[in-house]
């Protein structure tokens, strides 16, 4: 049997969206390879009270494993509770969402259940009944596609790039005993929100990010009216350039050092395109470049370019959007 294991992440006590996408690809390569998806939830007391809606993004199984040591899901103690559930069960697959809690887990997990590991996939195939995964390499410039000889295998996939197909479903939800490793040498104490004007970059159909083109954080106003005027769903980015002036925080960084992003809307602003930060974001499904010089090698990755100066061309588009949303 081909069962598929996706690992939900939560965060104040809710599953995040980004586990709704990662359930549907399970779902999508399980019926592929003959098998079923199932979700692991881990968390504090409470986390599997609302679990079961999984089932309406593609989960047969949800199971829940529940204690106050979880809270948080700290990676030195979740992913021995994460190898022990596999363990429990015949998997082909194990998905983790390629995040920083994600990205951290993935490795532990496939190191303790010596299993192979594909970081930051961006496609799942079946062929013949056997996985083929593509992942971007070498920056981004190119994609090479994985296959496996052994499973279980396991993925960290990139979000925003498999969509989501929600139904009215409901998965049928298996509680089970936490045992938590003895070994354990750290513990949860505190968890505090970061201070942002905005969404996670990570879980933003719409982004926009500015470089160091914006000469200084004095300037990030206009990048928060065009925020503001594309709505809720939109979140700010920044380049590393950026972050290492001291200009924006580093959770909204983009690119090879920073978060890796795949929104429906992307806008570069004062960008130039380095190949760190092409990597982060190139994955886009479209990509709005502004930049002064013609010659920036956003340009070449972008659907939309706008040559010329941001001071002068954010305040015209920001009241450009602006007017046409209200017509809407």
């Amino acid at each position: 049997m081909g069962d598929v294991l996706a690992i939900a992440e939560q965060r104040d006590g809710k599953i995040r969206p980004v586990t709704h996408e990662l359930v549907g690809a399970a779902a999508s390569v399980a019926h592929g390879l003959g098998g079923s998806a199932h979700a692991l939830v881990l968390g504090g007391v409470g986390i599997g009270d609302g679990a079961g809606e999984l089932g309406g993004y593609g989960a047969e199984v949800v199971r829940v494993g529940e204690d106050a040591a979880l809270e948080g899901c700290a990676p030195e103690t979740c992913a021995g509770v994460i190898a022990e559930a596999v363990a429990s069960h015949s998997y082909e697959l194990i998905l983790f969402a390629a995040t920083a809690l994600g990205k951290d887990l993935a490795p532990r997990v496939a190191a303790l259940i010596d299993a192979p590991l594909a970081s930051d996939v961006t496609r799942l195939e079946v062929e013949s009944g056997k996985l083929v995964v593509e992942r971007p390499v070498y920056g981004g410039k190119a994609i090479a596609r994985v296959g496996f000889a052994a499973a279980p295998a396991v993925l960290s996939l990139r979000p925003n790039a498999f969509g989501t197909n929600e139904s009215q479903a409901e998965g049928r939800t298996e509680r089970f005993a936490v045992a938590i490793p003895e070994m354990v040498r750290s513990r949860t104490v505190e968890f505090r929100a970061a201070e942002s004007g905005s969404v996670d970059v990570s879980e933003a159909s719409v982004i926009v990010s500015g470089g160091r083109g914006m000469k200084g954080a004095e300037h990030w106003n206009l990048l928060e009216d065009l925020r503001s005027a594309l709505g809720a769903q939109a979140a700010l980015g920044a380049s590393r350039a950026v972050v290492d002036a001291g200009w924006r925080p580093h959770g909204e960084q983009i690119g090879q050092t920073g978060k890796t992003v795949a929104p429906a809307l992307y806008f570069a602003v004062g960008i130039s395109g380095a190949v760190q930060h092409l990597a982060g974001m190139r994955t886009s499904q479209t990509i709005v470049a502004i930049n002064k010089d013609p010659d920036a090698p956003i340009f070449a990755v972008a659907d939309y370019g706008i040559v010329g100066d941001a001071f002068e061309v954010l305040p015209k588009l920001t009241a450009e959007i602006t007017a046409l949303r209200s017509e809407g």
